[in-house]
């Protein structure tokens, strides 16, 4: 589809936004320079409809969290400056980044189903009051406080004093809620896995991690993680894609 100059509504058309949002990245500097008319009406090329293609395919997803949103930020202002070349290489790390941070969550599911089928995920047999038992799992008392309050725990009160008694049951468990919070699940994919873990003993792991309840609201990406994860390692295959495609369209210079 050869293009010369192109209008805003065209550059929108194409790449199926709202032509507000075409101005709207030409001002956060996601665009090169755009030439004007005499009239003063944007002229776009097809540098202009690249760039736009590769900022529309980075950067409408769900929120991935901190590191990928800034990798997928950077590249695609360095293909604003003219270095496509660097783009290309930094969409070969990003891709890499999201590889990373799927591997990680799946083994975390993978760990979970293993103690889930009885492999044990702690090997305390003290029982431990809440600072000692934050200590000994690396997080902080306010984590385990919340992760009760939030229905993922329930830990049992010393009758002496009424001070929480974390045994190696409660230790286990929040052992596996720290592996899965590190590995990027919302509190609420937790507590639906734990809920339906705690129902059904061969309830599937990922599953149950990944798939919202018909009556749940899904606030973050965090929630169906995995298939986030997945949606975004797709999206970065087509980042590079669009790169390669258009450094041979400009026979391998890899500037605009």
């Amino acid at each position: 589809m050869p293009y010369n100059l192109l209008s805003t509504s065209k550059i929108a058309k194409v790449v199926g936004c709202h032509p507000n949002t075409v101005r709207m990245y030409e001002a956060w500097g996601l665009l090169p320079p755009v030439p004007r008319a005499a009239n003063g009406y944007r002229l776009y090329t097809e540098d202009h409809l690249d760039q736009m293609r590769l900022a529309r395919t980075t950067l409408n997803t769900p929120w991935p969290g901190k590191s990928i949103r800034q990798a997928g930020m950077d590249l695609v202002h360095q293909s604003a400056r003219g270095d496509l070349g660097g783009a290309l290489e930094n969409a070969y790390r990003y891709l890499v980044l999201v590889q990373s941070e799927r591997n990680q969550a799946e083994m975390a599911a993978e760990l979970v189903s293993r103690w889930a089928h009885g492999f044990p995920a702690d090997t305390s047999h003290h029982n431990l009051h809440i600072r000692e038992a934050a200590l000994h799992l690396n997080v902080t008392s306010d984590q385990l406080h919340n992760w009760e309050r939030n229905g993922l725990l329930e830990v049992p009160r010393d009758p002496k004093n009424g001070y929480r008694l974390f045994g190696a049951p409660e230790l286990a468990r929040a052992r596996v809620i720290r592996v899965l919070r590190n590995a990027g699940y919302s509190l609420m994919a937790i507590y639906r896995m734990l809920n339906q873990l705690d129902a059904d003993s061969s309830t599937d792991i990922k599953l149950a991690l990944d798939t919202p309840r018909p009556d749940e609201d899904v606030l973050f990406a965090t929630d169906h993680w995995l298939s986030t994860l997945g949606e975004i390692e797709i999206r970065a295959r087509e980042m590079i894609k669009i790169l390669e495609e258009w450094i041979k369209r400009k026979g391998g210079k890899g500037g605009v």
